[in-house]
């Protein structure tokens, strides 16, 4: 049985009103330099350059994913009922952890050095860090059993479920964070009848019949909150500038410029880093390297960093042979180096993917009739959704006219 804090600990959230902590490991985790370190990540990487008021963090959100983890255990009957108290806990630390391995500027800076924040979020989790020792502290074997949560390895599958499937907890939070901080009204949606209809089925999270219109809307808000918001060719145009500079710097190789910051060295030495490195390295930290290159010896660098520094970002237009030969073409007439002042970009999303193989790779509802269907056969909505044309968005980015 895990320690039970001296009394329930509530902080106040926007979204969910509070968030409740009564295990003494959930509030040593969030207390830890680690957890505490995303607060210095903004959840929305380029999105704040767009919507100027989606300031919010990882941390922000990482606990709004444990909220509605730990409303899961305690408040839908079939998961309380199913799930044993040390895997309701394991889940509701995975939710709040899940995304303790992120680095700055969320997904860009993962392409920069070619490793996933789900892989350093299992390495903080289990490689005897102050994470790993609260863990161990409260459970032996605790950490590995977390890791595997967040790995989709975990014995229990519900429990990976919850945390990262086409409905889970993570999802959910971000959408309607995402939607409250950048005032996009479309991408709310009815959580509290998600919640009140989820049911297990066998071993796998499953909502009712009656429950498919909020899970519809949940699925339009997805939608809507990817091409509005998360592949705002204006945000993508300010992380493609980002990680412009994180290349040029690595190409550059480490060098003794004094403008070059310590710990920006690591990351212009093109080595894995030590989760050390990888723990200065947050917004703040960048913030101050990036003013710090403004100054650098290497006119591209010292570019790159400045149109960082003052939101002079790249301009962007739809990707055609004939627009990118004429475009390249002037811009090489101009001087520019196109490996660093041209850039490409094709997003697609599909807001919902029907069964392929895997139980947690679709939502699935329990009719009235007693049977269980996939969701694009209980919904006409989603039906017409996945079976409609397909829809990307193919952007070039360069260097306005200047």
């Amino acid at each position: 049985m895990f320690e039970k804090t001296d009394e329930m600990k509530v902080l106040r959230d926007p979204v969910h009103g509070y968030i409740h902590v009564d295990l003494q490991v959930i509030w040593e985790c969030i207390n830890s330099s680690w957890f505490q370190r995303l607060r210095r990540i903004r959840q929305l990487g380029g999105a704040n350059m767009v919507y100027h008021c989606a300031e919010h963090t990882r941390f922000a959100h990482s606990l709004g994913v444990y909220e509605i983890v730990r409303r899961m255990v305690t408040e839908v009957p079939d998961i309380a009922r199913t799930l044993q108290e040390d895997e309701k806990a394991a889940v509701m630390i995975a939710g709040l952890l899940h995304d303790i391995g992120h680095g700055p500027y969320s997904h860009a800076f993962e392409s920069v050095i070619g490793t996933s924040h789900e892989k350093y979020t299992c390495r903080i989790i289990e490689e005897d860090t102050e994470i790993t020792q609260i863990l161990e502290k409260a459970k032996k074997g605790l950490a590995r059993e977390v890791a595997d949560i967040i790995r989709h390895r975990h014995a229990n599958p519900l429990l990976c479920q919850m945390i990262s499937s086409q409905l889970d907890a993570d999802r959910m939070d971000y959408l309607l964070r995402d939607a409250y901080f950048t005032g996009a009204a479309y991408g709310a949606f009815d959580l509290e009848r998600i919640l009140r209809t989820l049911r297990i089925i066998g071993s796998q999270l499953a909502v009712k019949q009656s429950g498919v219109y909020a899970v519809e809307n949940y699925i339009m808000a997805r939608y809507h909150m990817y091409w509005q918001v998360y592949y705002h060719p204006t945000a993508r145009s300010y992380e493609y500038i980002i990680h412009t500079l994180f290349r040029r710097l690595m190409d550059l190789g480490e060098t003794d410029d004094p403008s070059v910051i310590e710990l920006l060295k690591p990351v212009a030495s093109h080595r894995e880093l030590t989760l050390q490195e990888y723990f200065a390295l947050d917004e703040q930290s960048c913030g101050y390297g990036f003013e710090s290159l403004t100054k650098h010896s290497d006119p591209i660098l010292r570019d790159i960093a400045v149109r960082i520094r003052d939101r002079r970002l790249f301009e962007f237009a739809d990707s055609s042979p004939a627009f990118n030969r004429r475009k390249r073409a002037q811009l090489k007439k101009q001087g520019y180096d196109l490996k660093y002042y041209w850039g490409r970009d094709t997003v697609q999303q599909t807001p919902y993917i029907p069964y392929s193989g895997e139980k947690d790779s679709a939502v699935w509802v329990a009719m009235k009739d007693g049977t269980v269907q996939e969701l694009s056969n209980a919904s006409n909505i989603v039906y017409s959704l996945i079976h409609g044309p397909a829809n990307d968005d193919n952007k070039v980015f360069f260097p306005s006219g200047e």
